[in-house]
C-alpha cells in the first residue's frame, strides 16, 4: 500500500469492512474517478486467496466493470451459462461477481451504482481523497492466456461488447472509456498481467519507485507483483 500510494501519488479513501465476509481485508484508493482495490486474506481457503495461489503469488485477480444496466446483463450472463457467484443489491448499487470458471483470466465483477457517478465501496468520503497530480485514471487492464484469442471472445460474449480487435500481439476490447487488453503468456498462466494508469507525470512515478527500490522498465513500474504501465489513456475500473 505504501508504494501504491507514493509512486502513482494516491491516498486510501476506504477500508471496507464488509469485506470480511470474504475472509478478507481491504484498501480503496481512487485514482480520479476510476478506483484501485487492494485486497488480503486473513483466513484459509479464500476465493481470492486460491486465485493468487494458483498465479504463484501477489498480483491482480478482479476486473470491475461498471454498467447501466445490469439486469440486461443478467439476462445476457444466464443465456451463456454464466453462474453468478455473489450478488447484492443496495439503494445506491446492484453488484454481481461472476464465476471464474465461466470467464476465464480473472474474477469479473458487473457493477452498477446508482447514480452512476457514485461508488459505494470507496466509502462516503472519497472524493475528497482524490489525487490527480501523478495519475487521474485506471486506462487499460492486460490480460494474458495461452489462448487470448478465445479468451477476448469469450470477455465479449460476457460483457456484451462488439467483436474484439487485433492490436499488435494480441486482441483488445473498448470499453466506454477504457479497454481490455488480451496477450499470450510466456509461461502458459492465465491472470493479469498489468494495470495501465493514465499518467500526469510519469518521471515523478519512476523517480518515486527508483528510490524505493522497485522494478522499472521503461515506463513501468512493478508493485505487488503486477506491473502498471504509465500510458496515457482514457479510465476504466479495476480491482
Amino acid at each position: 500500500m505504501a508504494d501504491l500510494c507514493a509512486v502513482l501519488g494516491l491516498e486510501v479513501a476506504f477500508r471496507d469492512p464488509g469485506v470480511a465476509e470474504f475472509g478478507l481485508h481491504n484498501a480503496v484508493m481512487p485514482v480520479g474517478t476510476t478506483f484501485l482495490e487492494v485486497v488480503s486474506p486473513t483466513r484459509e481457503g479464500t476465493t481470492a486467496g486460491r486465485f493468487l495461489e494458483k498465479r504463484g503469488g501477489d498480483g491482480g485477480y478482479m476486473v470491475i466493470v461498471q454498467t447501466a444496466n445490469l439486469e440486461a446483463a443478467r439476462a445476457r450472463l444466464g443465456a451463456l451459462g454464466v453462474r453468478i457467484v455473489w450478488q447484492i443489491a443496495l439503494d445506491d448499487i446492484a453488484t454481481v461477481h461472476l464465476h471464474p470458471r465461466d470467464v476465464g483470466g480473472a474474477i469479473v465483477s458487473l457493477d452498477e451504482p446508482r447514480p452512476p457517478e457514485s461508488w459505494r465501496w470507496a466509502g462516503p468520503g472519497w472524493k475528497g481523497r482524490v489525487r490527480t497530480d501523478v495519475v487521474h485514471g485506471i486506462a487499460s487492464a492486460t490480460i494474458e492466456s495461452p489462448e487470448p484469442e478465445r479468451l477476448a471472445g469469450r470477455w465479449a460474449e460476457v460483457l456484451g461488447l462488439p467483436a474484439l480487435r487485433r492490436s499488435g500481439g494480441g486482441f483488445e476490447l473498448a470499453l466506454q472509456p477504457g479497454v481490455i487488453r488480451f496477450v499470450a503468456a510466456g509461461d502458459g498462466n492465465e491472470g493479469i498481467a498489468a494495470v495501465g494508469v493514465a499518467a500526469v507525470d510519469p518521471r515523478r512515478a519512476l523517480a518515486t519507485a527508483h528510490a524505493r527500490g522497485l522494478r522499472t522498465t521503461g515506463e513501468s513500474v512493478w508493485i505487488g507483483g503486477t506491473r502498471f504501465d504509465l500510458e496515457s489513456r482514457a479510465p476504466t475500473a479495476v480491482s
